[in-house]
């Protein structure tokens, strides 16, 4: 899964790989055969776009059909395949009906089919989903992965949405302007980023980054002034010389709010903000506050009785 954020580049690396865009150096291959001056038709990939992109006038059945019939197939190959893509995208009911009486799932179902008909070597998904609502996105995430175990076949998908690249990805490509920033596995992006936007990328809701200033550097540990206030010890070894700036980086759940009364550990961190934003998800709840230096910080916390404007530690 290629992701990050619109105008970073992913579709048009997408178009390159299908032949649809050329590119101004470097080589593209598909099993180890370089495909750069290779026609598009021969590349032996197949892409699904963001708009279903389906012929109005024609049956599902047709539609899925389309690129055979324009390659002169024979008849009885043409129904064999189109009605093997029907069976595994839940469609042998709807080959007679018109776009205009399917749902969007069902549309999106007819443009995958026309891809799996030409049993192409690699599939391209161009944000495939993004036209549906919430809750259809999440079933077509389900039937993608079933899909992709079905077929064996390899699936390059591009989003901006991190939620669906890390439920959908096996490696995941996070890319900002235009350059890769990290590629991998997406857990290992979660638990070791490479950089502050990778870090501040991948997870929802998004990493927080308090400013701070080093006081002490050396081979056990940072110890820092928060700028929100406070200060805390990092068992990171630098070399940073002291007044150093930094951002310290924790991720919502690694915040807790602090009860009245509640005894911490002695080397606790805590800082104090004011409720600005207050997301009730039904089993959790994000708080987002408003520090003292003017940064905002997201907490995850169990259905906290907090009100807008309430000022709550944070640990």
């Amino acid at each position: 899964v290629f992701v990050g954020p619109s105008g970073c580049g992913k579709s048009t690396l997408l178009r390159m790989i299908t032949g649809l865009e050329t590119p101004t150096s470097g080589t593209i291959a598909i099993e180890d055969t370089v495909i750069n001056d290779v026609d598009p038709a021969k590349r032996g990939t197949a892409m699904v776009f963001q708009s279903y992109a389906l012929y109005p006038h024609m049956t599902v059945f047709e539609n899925i059909s389309f690129g055979l019939r324009m390659a002169h197939q024979p008849k009885a190959l043409i129904r064999e395949r189109v009605e093997k893509a029907a069976a595994i995208l839940r469609l042998e009911k709807l080959l007679d009906r018109k776009p205009g009486q399917l749902s969007g799932g069902q549309k999106q179902r007819v443009a995958i089919g026309r891809a799996i008909v030409r049993e192409p070597r690699v599939f391209l998904f161009d944000e495939p989903l993004s036209n549906l609502d919430a809750e259809l996105r999440v079933q077509m995430r389900a039937e993608l992965l079933e899909l992709h175990e079905r077929l064996g076949t390899t699936m390059i998908y591009v989003t901006h949405d991190q939620v669906e690249a890390m439920t959908l990805a096996d490696k995941m490509v996070v890319m900002m302007g235009g350059k890769v920033q990290q590629y991998g596995r997406p857990l290992d992006l979660y638990d070791d980023p490479d950089n502050k936007f990778v870090a501040g990328f991948v997870g929802s809701p998004k990493m927080n980054f308090l400013s701070a200033r080093v006081v002490t550097a050396g081979p056990e540990g940072l110890r820092v002034d928060l700028a929100a206030g406070g200060a805390a010890s990092v068992p990171l070894a630098a070399t940073l010389a002291p007044g150093a700036r930094v951002d310290l980086g924790l991720r919502p759940e690694q915040l807790s709010v602090v009860a009245a009364g509640q005894s911490l550990p002695a080397d606790a961190v805590t800082v104090t903000g004011r409720v600005a934003l207050i997301e009730d998800l039904g089993a959790e709840s994000y708080l987002h506050l408003h520090l003292a230096d003017d940064s905002r910080i997201g907490v995850r916390t169990v259905r906290h009785a907090a009100h807008l404007g309430d000022e709550v530690r944070v640990a």
